[in-house]
């Protein structure tokens, strides 16, 4: 008998993907053995939110109209004076007080402003204050919250009564104050507006971080040493985004509103500067007299741009609803 051939040893065979001669096997989905889960499952995760997101706005007409209207009334704030020309540096007492007529569409006030005119110039001192202040109200109450809800303790108990104490202190003496000490600017105003309006956003993005840090993906990074400022920056308020921008929305009308309030308290911008609030406060003086053009088409743009940005915020509320519900 011959004796049997030694057994040769088996080469291994490298993992081949499909349609990938020689390649290396790439990591599978669910359902594949021995794969993994793709890495770009998250960023289609989000990219369907986003979409679902955009979706629903799309389909929320009274926010399409919000801001459509939003889009005209900046245009005809910042287009309008390059198409309609007037004086709005130089008072005419020869022309106080017209009637809508030719020439004038709106009429005249009591320092002989055409009053389209003016209106396309306070709009632009308004919408600047007021974006401005949402966006800094904004940011420096989502900071002031998210630190306060993240610390906890002591740290959150401070922090938390500085914004009682704010909330405490009446706002109309704080502005007849600031009305008979200091001379109204427009970055004055921006200050003291948000120094005004962050305590409700901090507030708000507090609540919002004491539910989130309580979640598993955040105490995974903090036992992986993850810094509080990482933390705070990169997860807590990115989850908070959707309460942050809907709030965002709604300080630009509560900014509006009370521009108008401070320019009736004496506290607007200075002629021949303007603001809606402003043409509207002068305006009122006048309104007994049969003045009435000096006072509607201000407070029609004032009421016009509140609804407009609230419609807005409605339906950015409605769309990230729909981006986090499921399918």
């Amino acid at each position: 008998m011959t004796d049997p051939a030694p057994p040769t040893a088996r080469r291994p065979v490298p993992n081949r993907g499909a349609g990938q001669p020689g390649g290396v096997r790439q990591p599978g989905g669910a359902g594949q053995s021995g794969g993994t889960a793709q890495p770009g499952g998250a960023e289609v995760g989000r990219g369907h939110g986003r979409g679902a997101a955009l979706r629903a706005f799309a389909a929320h007409r009274l926010g399409l109209l919000g801001l459509a209207v939003i889009a005209a009334l900046a245009a005809f704030c910042f287009l309008g004076p390059l198409l309609y020309h007037t004086d709005q540096v130089h008072a005419n007492i020869q022309l106080t007080n017209l009637p809508p007529g030719p020439g004038r569409p709106l009429g005249t006030d009591a320092n002989g402003y055409d009053i389209l005119g003016r209106l396309m110039v306070g709009g632009q001192a308004t919408l600047e204050i007021c974006f401005a202040v949402a966006a800094l109200a904004t940011a420096f109450g989502v900071f002031w919250g998210a630190v306060s809800g993240y610390a906890g303790g002591l740290a959150d108990s401070i922090m938390m009564r500085v914004v009682d104490i704010a909330l405490a202190i009446p706002a109309i003496f704080v502005l007849i104050y600031l009305a008979s000490v200091f001379r109204p600017t427009v970055a004055l105003l921006i200050v003291v507006l948000s120094a005004l309006s962050w305590l409700g956003p901090a507030r708000l993005v507090r609540g919002e971080v004491l539910s989130l840090r309580t979640r598993e993906f955040i105490q995974a990074v903090t036992i992986m040493g993850g810094r509080r400022l990482r933390v705070v920056a990169r997860h807590l308020v990115p989850n908070a985004a959707g309460t942050i921008v809907v709030n965002a929305t709604f300080q630009v009308a509560d900014a509006i509103i009370l521009l108008a309030t401070l320019s009736f308290l004496g506290f607007g911008l200075p002629p021949p500067a303007a603001t809606w609030g402003g043409m509207l406060s002068q305006g009122t003086t006048y309104l007994l007299d049969g003045y009435w053009w000096e006072v509607y088409p201000a407070g029609f743009a004032i009421v016009l741009t509140v609804v407009a940005v609230n419609l807005v915020g409605e339906a950015v509320a409605g769309a990230l609803d729909a981006r986090l519900r499921p399918g």
